[in-house]
Formats: structure tokens, C-alpha cells, sequence
């Protein structure tokens, strides 16, 4: 009988409704159709303690019948929506990730290559022995930079694996001609997370991960960097510019040279506090004539590592930061927020004009948030804790003002 009621489906869903009852108390039941995209919605309580295994059953159960079940919450009570079963996309062909991993390899290596000649050089008019020559120069920023980007990325895709979910292996963005010779990397989540747990732990593992490998290299970094002068007379045609501060940086340079930097000719009228706060969220007034760090191609490495932190961690939509501000407080109170975060972003681009792209990009795809099948399973303290660190990690390496530009 069970069977026959497989073949008929959409006419008899009595089965399905039986089995529910073995882990909910329904109160109402109410049918969809094409129009609600769903087949049938139970509303009521979960009648056992343990919401993950409930769901593991039914979802089990459900397989055979080419169902998933939802889970969700809405003003304390539950329901069980059945749905017909969610497509699953495959990764697609390794043959990409290598092709663009190799090429992000070269960009990076011809960035790194610009950072650390000690003489300018028009590298395209080398022979081409010359020019590999030239271009092995930058792999100390290559291998650190990649090293933290992929282990970032890996970080998300060995929890993705480890939880059962379909995850691509990352992409790496090639953008050569560019500060850091990358747009970096992401991994594509090809089906929806099971749960909040598993969608919290495979945000906050890229960017702990990251930071495991990025913290050292800056700090390798900086012993190998040299302070110097601000230069104030630039020749024509030349730009300089000054990397910016996140609070963990400025405490990373303290730490190895003992100086808050870049450090001013003067302070002028103004306190070193005002002066500091007013620096640090603007940018200005710009230290020309000062101490600096001279910074080392690893060094710079370590804080694009800081950097691609922070931006992962922005609390909005599909970022890392707004996968965990969705979980730690729901959606309602991480819609609330976006404009907040939008409006800042607007607010910081009159002092560095890339937020506005950011704005821009969180305009049109962050007020969407990754809903997992089951929202009523909670997580526990122990993410509950990482994913307030990840939030502090954000505060703690967000650069108002990533780039001062010289000219």
C-alpha cells in the first residue's frame, strides 16, 4: 500500500502525514499546490527534544517519495513544509580551478614582481627570458598571499565536505595590473545547508583559517619591512600610497616597532588622540614628512590577508559576516541592520571611493540571507561563541580607509 501511495502522490498524502505525526503534533494541515510551491504545510510542535534527528528522519523518509521536508519557526510555533525535492548542482570541472588558479599564480607573481624591484622597469619591453626572470621576483608575495587565500577558501570547503554539504573547490579571480594582482577566491555552496549549524561552522572556518596563516606572514612581514620616511616631493608621474589601519594592524606595527605609524611630522593644533581618530576613519590630514613603515612584499601580503578578512566578515547578506549575524540573531534583526550597513559603507566612500562598489554589490545581492532546511534545530554555545569572536575579528581588522593615495 505504501508504495502504491508513492506511485499517487500527488493525489493521497496520508503516508507522509502519518510519519510526520511521529515527531510533530499537528495542529492544522494545509495543502499547496503549484502556486505555494510547496505540497503541504504542517503547523504545530515538535513532539520530540532532539529537532536535528527529527529532521534526519523525515528528510530519510521523504527521499523515497522525491520530498524534503523545511523546517521553520514562526512566533514560537513549528512548522513542516513539504516541498517536492531541491535540485542539487554538481561542482563543475576541475579543469577550471586549475586554469584560473594558474593564471592567478602569474597575475600575482607580476604584482609581487612591481613590489619588489628596487628599480622601475618597463616589464613588457624584456626578452622573454628577462621577463621570467622579472617575474619570479614576486613569489615571496605570491606564496604568501596565496597561501592565505587558499587557506581561507580550503577552510570552507574541508567543514563544507566534513558536514555532508555539496561545495565547489574554490575559484581564484585572476585581475592583473591590480594592487594585489587577484580579486581573490570563493567556493559555491551547490545545495542549501542543512541546518544553522552547519551554515555557521562553514562561514566562520574561511576566515579563522585565513587568519591562522595571515597573522604570521604579517608579522614576518613587518621584521623584514624597514622604517622610512613619508616622502613629500614625489618625481611626475609617480604615485605612492599608504596602507591603511584596522585596529589590529596599528597594534601589529606598535608591537614590532614600538611606534604608532605612520607616524606625522607634527601634530599640529590637534592631540595625538583627535589627531589619531581622525586619521584612522578619514585618512587625513596625510602624514607627509613623517615615519612609515617601507613596507616588505610579505608584510603587504599579511595585511591583504587582514584586509580580505574584514571585507568576508562585513554582517550583510551572502558575506561570512552576514551568514553569521543571520544565525546568531535571525532574520529579522539582520534585515533590520542592513541599511545600517549599506549607509556606512555610502558614508566611508567619500574617504575611499571602493566602498562604493561594495555598496553597490550589497545593494543588489545582500539582502538575501542563506536560509537552511531546518531553522529550528539551534546551535549551541560553543558556536554561539565562534560566532561572536568572528564579529570581534571583523571589528578588529576593518580598515576604514584601506588606501591613502600619494601623488
Amino acid at each position: 500500500m505504501v508504495e502504491d501511495n508513492k506511485k499517487n502522490l500527488l493525489v493521497d498524502l496520508s503516508d507522509v502525514t502519518h510519519f510526520v505525526k511521529t515527531v510533530f503534533d499537528i495542529e492544522s494541515i494545509t495543502m499547496g499546490g503549484t502556486k505555494q510551491a510547496y505540497r503541504v504545510r504542517y503547523n504545530g510542535k515538535l513532539s520530540v527534544s532532539d529537532s536535528e534527528k527529527a529532521y534526519d528522519q523525515l528528510a530519510e523518509y521523504l527521499k523515497d517519495f522525491g520530498l524534503t521536508p523545511l523546517f521553520r519557526e514562526k512566533e514560537g510555533q513549528h512548522e513542516i513544509i513539504i516541498v517536492d525535492e531541491l535540485p542539487v548542482s554538481h561542482p563543475g570541472p576541475i579543469w577550471v580551478n586549475l586554469l584560473l588558479f594558474f593564471l592567478t599564480i602569474m597575475s600575482v607573481m607580476f604584482t609581487g614582481a612591481q613590489f619588489s624591484g628596487t628599480e622601475f622597469v618597463q616589464p613588457f619591453q624584456l626578452s622573454l627570458m628577462d621577463f621570467l626572470k622579472y617575474l619570479f621576483q614576486g613569489w615571496p608575495f605570491a606564496l604568501s598571499l596565496l597561501g592565505i587565500l587558499l587557506a581561507h577558501e580550503l577552510g570552507h570547503y574541508l567543514v563544507g565536505k566534513l558536514r555532508g554539504e555539496t561545495v565547489t573547490l574554490p575559484y581564484f579571480i585572476p585581475m592583473p595590473l591590480s594592487v594585489f594582482g587577484t580579486m581573490g577566491a570563493f567556493i559555491s555552496m551547490k545545495e542549501i545547508p542543512k541546518n544553522k549549524k552547519h551554515l555557521i561552522d562553514i562561514s566562520v572556518a574561511g576566515p579563522f583559517i585565513g587568519l591562522l596563516v595571515a597573522i604570521p606572514v604579517l608579522f614576518i612581514g613587518l621584521n623584514l619591512s624597514d622604517l622610512g620616511p613619508i616622502e613629500v616631493d614625489l618625481p611626475e608621474g609617480v604615485v605612492h600610497f599608504i596602507e591603511g589601519n584596522s585596529l589590529f594592524y596599528l597594534a601589529a606595527k606598535y608591537l614590532t616597532f614600538g611606534k604608532l605609524l605612520p607616524q606625522p611630522g607634527s601634530y599640529g593644533d590637534l592631540s595625538p588622540v583627535v589627531y589619531w581618530l581622525r586619521y584612522f576613519f578619514t585618512g587625513s590630514p596625510v602624514p607627509l614628512g613623517g615615519l612609515d613603515v617601507q613596507i616588505h612584499p610579505v608584510a603587504w601580503a599579511g595585511w591583504a590577508g587582514l584586509f580580505v578578512t574584514a571585507i568576508n566578515l562585513i554582517p550583510a547578506g551572502q558575506l561570512d559576516g552576514g551568514h553569521i549575524l543571520f544565525v546568531l540573531f535571525g532574520k529579522g534583526k539582520a534585515k533590520k541592520l542592513y541599511p545600517f550597513v549599506l549607509g556606512a559603507l555610502v558614508l566611508m566612500g567619500f574617504f575611499w571611493s571602493g566602498w562604493w562598489l561594495w555598496a553597490g554589490l550589497l545593494l543588489f545581492f545582500g539582502r538575501r540571507y542563506a536560509e537552511p532546511l531546518d531553522m529550528i534545530t539551534p546551535i549551541d554555545r560553543k558556536r554561539k561563541f565562534l560566532g561572536i569572536l568572528a564579529l570581534v575579528v571583523f571589528l578588529l581588522t576593518f580598515i576604514p580607509v584601506p588606501l591613502v593615495i600619494i601623488q
